[in-house]
């Protein structure tokens, strides 16, 4: 099945690009680019009309010069960064990637959500990122960021939830363990977290359609 933005391509111009509403949204502001509204357009094989926008190119430019965000996925999608480990041991940054790991594949099975791929995410180790500089560069709209600490047999575990658009907490949690069995803590965490931002992913996106639906002034 051909993907939207495939679909979008036979409304832009000749050597021109066409984007949908939340493209541009993530462009604008972010990116010296000028948009043409051009209304909400029926695609194929889409029951909903898509609000579409063509890519305004000055005079002079070239179309191979602009760089687009990558388009958001036809749903929902988020990014899960490498957490910080808080002590800079090496042996600790292990157990660090495996509850990283673990929440991904936990949140993967949300099948109305798209998560990017634990390799892409990784690239990100090490780094001081911002998150809308992620949302520019992987395409999503949410990041979840963390840390963890381990002390003797206590663990602590801390996740955020980021709306890259306002750059807004929507949510934040703690979580305390005592280190029993590493890998049914791993579990226990990736189950908490996905469990706890489901909910909060929801409500996002439910506010992000409503703010998408007001008329523009």
């Amino acid at each position: 099945m051909a993907s939207t933005s495939a679909r979008l391509e036979g409304l832009a111009q000749p050597g021109g690009i066409a984007v949908s509403g939340r493209v541009q949204q993530d462009a604008a502001g972010k990116l010296d680019l000028t948009f043409e509204d051009i209304g909400e357009q029926q695609l194929k094989n889409i029951a909903r009309r898509v609000r579409v926008y063509r890519l305004v190119i000055k005079h002079g430019a070239s179309i191979a010069t602009v760089r687009l965000p990558p388009p958001f996925p036809d749903k929902p999608s988020l990014a899960v960064l490498p957490f910080q480990s808080m002590t800079g041991d090496a042996e600790q940054d292990y157990f660090v990637d495996g509850i990283v790991e673990e929440i991904t594949t936990a949140i993967s099975r949300l099948s109305w959500l798209f998560v990017i791929a634990r390799n892409s995410n990784f690239t990100y180790k090490g780094r001081a990122v911002d998150v809308k500089q992620v949302a520019r560069e992987l395409g999503v709209p949410y990041v979840l960021e963390g840390s963890a600490r381990k002390a003797a047999n206590r663990v602590r575990v801390t996740g955020q939830l980021v709306d890259t658009t306002t750059g807004a907490h929507i949510w934040a949690e703690r979580f305390d363990a005592t280190l029993n069995d590493i890998f049914q803590l791993q579990d226990e965490v990736a189950s908490h977290v996905a469990g706890a931002i489901e909910p909060k992913l929801r409500q996002s996106e439910i506010e992000r359609a409503s703010r998408a639906r007001r008329p523009r002034t």
